[in-house]
């Protein structure tokens, strides 16, 4: 049976981060996908670590070739695939958990032919969120296009790693990279992917560490003369590009708007390089977990878990949604619980501090999700406003990815029996705090 997600990793060099690299693969939730390691002729350890990956799971193909390069790499790679869709990841960098999980489930429930996500830059032990489409659901091509407009030599467009594509349309119009080219040869095949496809979603949710730096040209030995003969090469193409995805009369308005290009790309690099605005501590921009409590017994850790995988699934909707944790926490809670109460039982209910609470009441006030008032002597009214729908929809998804988990590899049959269990516990607990 073929895999749906062909993970493909261009290895050189590369014993420091390839470990953290395939660890972070293997760690995926979603389980059906096959790993690609081609190790481009590394002098290091690279190879064997790759093989001995591979001698332990048979997810892993290792692929050694004489070194040709990363684009003759992933070619290669992109000729053995067997899935469904294609993802790419460099051997210096890593993937959050549920990131090929949520790119399929992009691509799948939106029919799309190109997903692309937000993803995290890394500096030392430091870490910033990137992205820059923000509007929720499906483009069409020229809507695509004109996103990448604004911003066309932004990493987030340029390169592959915080994108899943459609194997069929790759293979179709046999598109591969250009290894002879140095200089946004990412770009280049993803201009190509783009006037082939036709549907396409953003993903707000930051799924990738990105922490290599290439070089600039001048560092790969490249003269002024030809540096600028290859920009100019990639400008003609990125100009073609908008000249066939857009009517003539649309092209004219917006020809500014493409020598834009011209301006963004012409520092000695590659794609523009995502800076550190808003930057936290490495380990910090996700819900964190102790590990010995994880492993650990006890009622009090049962509790622990079950919240710690709650607030995991409910991650990527707040992160999605541009909220907090305590936020999306609130917001699900007042999804089922609507009424009055008191701050401090609101707070006990959903296990924040009652300070969290008001600043999470205020911001949610703020953008409209919610209003709040005091009823003098009631406690607080809180009341979802219709602008909330959107993020309780992505919420309950969260809370079924939740109950999934919990009950993963139970048979159907399981499953109901656990349903009644659950229902009559339910009702015990009621009973007795009832009377409290």
């Amino acid at each position: 049976m073929s895999p749906m997600v062909s993970i493909i990793v261009p290895v050189y060099n590369a014993e420091k981060g390839i470990g953290r690299c395939i660890e972070s693969v293997l760690k995926q939730e979603y389980v059906e996908f096959e790993l690609i390691l081609v190790d481009d002729g590394s002098k290091d350890s690279s190879g064997r670590i790759c093989d001995e990956y591979a001698g332990k799971d048979g997810r892993i193909r290792v692929i050694h070739q004489e070194n040709a390069g990363v684009s003759a790499a992933r070619n290669l790679a992109i000729c053995q695939a067997r899935g469904k869709y294609l993802q790419f990841l460099d051997s210096d960098d890593w993937l959050t958990p549920d990131a090929t999980g949520l790119f399929v489930r992009a691509a799948e429930e939106n029919n799309c032919d190109l997903v692309i996500s937000d993803f995290y830059r890394v500096v030392g032990e430091r870490v910033s969120h990137k992205g820059d489409i923000e509007e929720d659901g499906v483009f069409g091509r020229g809507e695509f296009a004109a996103h990448m407009m604004e911003n066309p030599a932004d990493f987030y467009y340029g390169v592959l790693w915080n994108k899943l594509y459609r194997r069929q349309l790759v293979e179709r119009y046999h598109l591969r990279m250009d290894a002879a080219i140095s200089w946004c040869e990412d770009f280049m095949f993803n201009l190509e992917y783009i006037r082939h496809a036709e549907r396409f979603y953003a993903l707000q949710v930051p799924i990738y560490y990105y922490v290599k730096t290439k070089g600039s040209l001048a560092s790969q030995g490249m003269s002024i003369s030809k540096t600028i003969k290859m920009k100019s090469m990639v400008f003609e193409y990125y100009n073609d590009f908008y000249k066939d995805v857009l009517q003539e009369e649309d092209y004219e308005k917006s020809r500014l708007q493409v020598y834009k290009f011209l301006v963004d790309g012409a520092g000695d690099g590659a794609v523009l390089m995502p800076g550190l605005l808003g930057a936290k501590r490495l380990g910090q921009e996700r819900s964190s977990v102790n590990q010995d409590a994880v492993e650990g017994a006890g009622i009090l850790m049962d509790f622990y878990r079950n919240r710690k995988l709650l607030e995991h699934y409910l991650d990527a909707a707040a992160l999605k949604n541009d909220l907090t944790l305590y936020e999306a926490k609130l917001l699900l809670y007042l999804s089922g619980n609507p009424g009055v109460g008191s701050a401090k039982d609101l707070a006990d209910a959903i296990n924040i501090s009652r300070g969290r609470l008001t600043m999470a009441i205020q911001k949610l006030t703020g953008r409209e999700l919610i209003a709040a008032e005091d009823t003098k002597g009631r406690g607080l009214s809180i009341t979802l406003l219709p602008a909330a729908q959107k993020i309780l929809e992505d919420l309950a998804v969260a809370q079924n990815d939740y109950e999934q988990a919990q009950l993963a590899g139970f048979e159907e049959k399981e499953k109901e029996q656990y349903r009644i269990l659950s229902d009559r516990i339910r009702e015990n607990t009621r009973h007795v705090l009832r009377k409290k």
